[in-house]
């Protein structure tokens, strides 16, 4: 690794540890949730390894404590990691053409906090080839994905011996609050947000999680509606 991509992996660990103080409650929360619904470590750890992804892994447990039907299970995990792909979309163009293994590598290793932290930096950090983001990238998951494997085997270990009064559940708000609050800068992601937190709670009743599905589309397509709105005002000023 060259001295410049060796540098940016450093920053991208330095800003990723904060994360950790969130990474390993929400981690945690996972693997006491599992333990308590008859889940085995073997089955939390292999499930937080392969999926890596908080969200989708507490719907899907608590779907499958349900009784869901295992398509419902599969389609609203699904849905819930979708915004996966409109990450990997707007980082492509930023990581440039890369071998499969790194990009596969990539993929793997893309969670909200390394998306975020990466899309920050490009707002407000130094300038970066697509090899030192990259490497950026790597650091902020070294320093993320580790405490979350671990954290979720302390929690599966620990289980209900973990007092209440600890809330853990604090975790799971304040880690999506911290990432995607500073990004809230435009009328579309303020009108998504703000449909999609009303439908979610409007929507709590719906069996099987499926409001999530609903507030999701409303969401999307809010901020698409507002957004061409804006857009045709813009062209008719310039008329």
């Amino acid at each position: 690794m060259s001295h410049r991509n060796w540098s940016a992996f450093r920053l991208g660990l330095r800003e990723g540890l904060p994360f950790v103080l969130v990474i390993i409650p929400f981690g945690a929360l996972f693997g006491v949730a599992a333990t308590e619904a008859g889940w085995s470590l073997a089955q939390s750890l292999s499930m937080s390894i392969f999926v890596i992804a908080g969200a989708s892994q507490f719907t899907a447990l608590q779907l499958l404590g349900d009784h869901a039907p295992l398509a419902i299970v599969i389609l609203t995990s699904l849905a819930v990691n979708l915004r996966m792909a409109m990450y990997s979309a707007s980082l492509a163009p930023l990581l440039g053409a890369q071998p499969f293994w790194k990009r596969a590598i990539v993929a793997y290793l893309l969670v909200d906090q390394t998306y975020g932290l990466v899309m920050a930096n490009e707002e407000t950090g130094p300038r970066m080839t697509p090899a030192e983001r990259i490497a950026y990238f790597l650091g902020t998951a070294a320093a993320i994905c580790p405490w979350w494997y671990a954290a979720s085997i302390f929690g599966a270990v620990a289980g209900t011996a973990i007092p209440a009064a600890l809330a853990l559940d604090f975790a799971v708000p304040i880690t999506f609050i911290a990432l995607f609050a500073p990004a809230l800068r435009s009328l579309p992601h303020i009108a998504a947000a703000f449909v999609s937190v009303a439908a979610a709670l409007a929507f709590a009743a719906v069996p099987y999680n499926l409001g999530l599905l609903i507030a999701a589309a409303l969401a999307m397509v809010t901020g698409a509606l507002v957004e061409t709105l804006l857009e045709r005002r813009r062209a008719e000023a310039v008329r």
